[in-house]
């Protein structure tokens, strides 16, 4: 099995289509033709079935996709990892976030990560941590901010906690202060308020909604459905209250009330994350320490 076989292969796989997958790697089509043919038969198996013109994958084909696509990953990351100087002048980071984190915890740190290495490039992505831990396991990234404990455990993945973190609720000062002017709100006090509530797949949604549950009500929203920024700003404008980290709330210039929770609040566990069976570079491993340091 050749290294530029399996290039091939994905890109065919990604495009349907020969001669686009041949324009996309660079290469003659018939000599893309005869290279996947030789993969099929050194694997012993079709892996694309060529109907009129239509390019899916077979079963076998199916299961190479995401092997193929990882080997290609780790390939990607070991050329940086050579490429690096010894002072780290030059490489890059690919870090996956939390939208959160990405405006509370990650601006002060990669600001003194970029003076101090002003060489690397700094890829950022934000995701909910179902969608960082996938990118993870196939080598799209090389470390992620990610909320314990992960909506899936995954042995490959070894996670240090990073920070535990207060969750606050907000709300607009020109509405009534959740709690009923205590200083302080519990997750009961949100029952018969009306909520702006983050998207599907965002993990202070599911953490929300699970605390109101085990208080024995559902949450009544106003608004779903947004980003952090987005959530915020509806806040703002008095369409409902919010469940959003310390972190976030401190950080959100005014227009915005923030009453702490009464104990034993709420708080969310923040874990740095890397594949097991695969350094990350070293470029990233010095990115891992200062985040460790913060």
């Amino acid at each position: 099995m050749q290294f530029h076989q399996l290039q091939y292969f994905v890109a065919v796989a990604e495009t349907r289509h020969f001669t686009r997958a041949a324009e996309l790697v660079h290469v003659a089509q018939p000599s893309l033709s005869q290279q996947i043919k030789a993969l099929e038969r050194e694997l012993g198996a079709d892996l694309f079935l060529r109907a009129r013109g239509n390019i899916t994958l077979t079963d076998a084909g199916e299961a190479l996709l995401p092997l193929a696509r990882r080997i290609l990953a780790d390939a990607d990351t070991a050329r940086y990892e050579v490429q690096e100087l010894a002072q780290l002048h030059s490489g890059r980071v690919r870090l996956g976030a939390t939208p959160s984190l990405c405006t509370g915890l990650l601006p002060d740190v990669l600001r003194a990560f970029h003076d101090r290495y002003p060489g690397i490039r700094l890829l950022i992505e934000e995701g909910g941590s179902h969608d960082l831990v996938r990118e993870l396991a196939r080598g799209a990234l090389d470390l992620a901010l990610v909320v314990l404990p992960l909506p899936t455990p995954s042995p490959s993945l070894t996670t240090v906690e990073l920070l535990r973190e207060d969750l606050v609720v907000v709300s607009s000062p020109d509405t009534p202060e959740p709690g009923g002017g205590r200083g302080t709100a519990r997750v009961a006090d949100l029952e018969g308020e009306r909520l702006v509530m983050f998207r599907h797949g965002y993990d202070l949604r599911e953490l929300t909604v699970a605390a109101c549950r085990a208080e024995g009500f559902e949450p009544d929203f106003a608004v779903e459905g947004g980003e952090m920024d987005a959530v915020l700003g509806f806040v703002r404008a008095g369409l409902g209250l919010a469940v959003v980290p310390r972190m976030v709330a401190t950080r959100s210039g005014p227009g915005l009330r923030v009453t702490p929770m009464a104990p034993p609040g709420l708080e969310r566990t923040i874990a740095l994350a890397h594949r097991s069976d695969v350094a990350p570079p070293r470029a990233a491993r010095e990115l891992q320490r200062m985040l460790l340091d913060h």
